[in-house]
């Protein structure tokens, strides 16, 4: 599980880099490189980016856990 844990933080960094360049300077890196704003490699990135986010929200307390975060008081 913390590999998986590690590729879905990759992807929050890699799509939270891509939605800044994008806000900033207009620019979408992952579009250029995966075949426009349109093309299915660049809809499978942005798909792969949101079930990284959803598995991170939904999982946040198990993996915490998982890397011996202190939780605090609940």
């Amino acid at each position: 599980m913390r590999t998986l844990d590690v590729a879905a933080a990759v992807l929050l960094v890699i799509g939270g880099i891509n939605w800044g360049l994008v806000g900033l300077l207009g620019l979408n890196p992952i579009a250029g490189l995966l075949g426009g704003e349109a093309g299915a490699f660049t809809r499978l990135a942005y798909v792969a980016v949101g079930s990284a986010a959803l598995y991170q929200v939904v999982n946040l307390r198990h993996i915490q856990e998982r890397w011996g975060v202190d939780l605090g008081p609940a």
